[in-house]
């Protein structure tokens, strides 16, 4: 089970890889997980936003938990899984699996598209947290149509089993204020923001980026915990260029291209409505990576 403690570091949120058929390639999977886990990450995320999770169905789900655990089993990296849906009865049912398959942390969003009040995300997080796995809440304005309070976060962050919060609200206000009044690990969730979200107090961060630069990621997060401010600074903004083009078209996109161009998948194949990236973007991307020094691990 995860622990408040082992809330540091780069946590990957790992694609789901298809192949052409559109069904899960679990060959490129393993082969892209090992590539993770000894680029000595500190925990690996199945089934979230990146990995495509609102067209991966429970058994996929399941299958995916599976094989994550053999591989993880001769580690030490937590093993998180997202369940988080708009529906609060689903959300607990995914969570309770997710428990059940041995799972070490569930990551919870907050409901979207329906934009429940401060009130009723309280309410969905107080369920999904009375499954007695671990919960990280997960809030993401940009994507989920509603944003967490100040408040609304420090009243989850407060719930037995709620251990932690990744933090994509678009700014540092949150982890600031969170910090300032004493709170729970936050990881940063804003691949852009990373280094003002250490900044600023965040703990670590859950990083897309982090798929395709594992070694860039965890070093600027080293140096930064040594004391070497400038250092990590200076390792993010040689990485900013290529973050801001992995954001360019919509995750988890761009992140497949490049796993597949990188050989750790075999296809960039995403489930509708997701499609793959537009030819310009290949474009840059390729000349980006040729031009310049950083080289994503392989």
């Amino acid at each position: 089970m995860l622990t408040e403690q082992q809330i540091y570091g780069i946590y990957v949120p790992v694609v789901t890889p298809f192949n052409a058929a559109g069904e899960v390639d679990l060959d490129s999977y393993q082969r892209y997980v090992k590539n993770l886990i000894n680029n000595s990450i500190q925990g690996l995320v199945v089934n979230g936003t990146t990995g495509e999770s609102p067209t991966v169905t429970v058994n996929e789900m399941q299958l995916l938990v599976n094989t994550s655990r053999e591989l993880l089993q001769s580690t030490s990296i937590p093993l998180v899984v997202g369940t988080g849906t708009n529906d609060t009865a689903s959300t607990v049912a995914r969570t309770e699996i997710a428990a059940n398959l041995g799972a070490d942390c569930a990551l919870v969003v907050v409901p979207y598209y329906s934009r429940p009040s401060q009130e009723g995300i309280i309410a969905h997080f107080r369920k999904a947290a009375e499954v007695g796995i671990p919960i990280m809440a997960y809030d993401i304005p940009s994507r989920t149509g509603t944003a967490m309070t100040v408040d609304t976060a420090r009243t989850i962050l407060e719930m037995n089993n709620v251990v932690g919060l990744k933090d994509c609200s678009g700014s540092t206000q949150m982890v600031t204020e969170l910090v300032r009044t004493g709170s729970k690990p936050v990881l940063g969730g804003d691949d852009s923001l990373f280094f003002e979200m250490l900044s600023a107090g965040a703990t670590g961060g859950m990083l897309a980026t982090a798929n395709v630069y594992p070694a860039e990621c965890i070093r600027i997060y080293e140096a930064f915990k040594s004391g070497q401010l400038d250092l990590a600074k200076e390792n993010f903004e040689q990485l900013l260029p290529i973050i801001r083009l992995l954001f360019k078209e919509s995750n988890p996109a761009p992140i497949k291209w490049m796993l597949s161009q990188n050989g750790l998948i075999a296809s960039d194949t995403l489930r509708l409505p997701m499609t793959s990236i537009s030819t310009a973007l290949q474009q840059e991307l390729g000349s980006y990576v040729q031009d310049n020094a950083i080289e994503a691990t392989a």
